[in-house]
């Protein structure tokens, strides 16, 4: 069972707490992570691209000269695909790209990378995150003082708007809370912060 260091928002070793294996001590399965954040990529396209045939660009109701005769090539429309401004063929519609993947696989993957966040020593725990005022030099300051640098994932176990607005303007830095937790993040962003009731929390959804 892994075993990690609990800080205070001075930076200060408060106590340890004990991870569960199931959850934060797991061997990572990529090709699993990898297919769940396939999906969530897939699932986020809108699919609003669009192209008009030929029967719904305007014009070209009247044929443009008699079949016969003329020594040019038969026409039918001026709005067929190979006349300029005419319709395109087998063009883009609107369409869904969006596909289910198995819950089992999508609470794996967020396991595996859980677990290589804790191989990696990129989860940071904290015993807690509370400001008084919204301010975003206290956050910054947390994480000086926790020896966090780069992309950070602030993860919270319930919405705590000090927190999130004192965030949102540092760059490289996100919070989100544990019911919306996603692959996607989880990869973007290398390091974790995470408090320790959001810890709690995600054993219990997790288990």
């Amino acid at each position: 069972m892994p075993k990690i260091d609990v800080y205070n928002l001075e930076g200060k070793k408060v106590s340890d707490v004990e991870l569960k294996e199931d959850i934060f001590g797991i061997e990572p399965n990529k090709e699993i992570v990898h297919s769940v954040l396939v999906n969530y990529l897939a699932n986020q396209r809108q699919g609003t691209q669009s192209t008009k045939t030929r029967s719904e660009v305007s014009g070209g109701g009247k044929k443009p000269w008699r079949q016969k005769g003329t020594g040019r090539a038969r026409q039918g429309s001026i709005r067929t695909p190979h006349w300029v401004g005419g319709g395109i063929a087998l063009g883009p519609k609107p369409r869904s790209y969006s596909y289910k993947v198995n819950k089992k696989e999508k609470r794996l993957a967020i396991k595996s990378i859980l677990s290589s966040k804790v191989l990696e020593n990129e989860l940071v725990v904290v015993d807690a995150i509370d400001f008084k005022e919204i301010k975003t030099k206290q956050m910054q300051n947390a994480l000086t003082n926790l020896k966090v640098t780069g992309k950070t994932l602030v993860l919270l176990p319930e919405k705590n708007e000090n927190v999130q607005k004192s965030a949102r303007n540092i760059e490289g830095v996100k919070t989100t809370l544990v019911n919306t937790i996603n692959v996607y993040d989880l990869l973007k962003y290398t390091n974790l912060v995470v408090t320790l009731d959001a810890v709690k929390k995600i054993e219990e959804v997790y288990a």
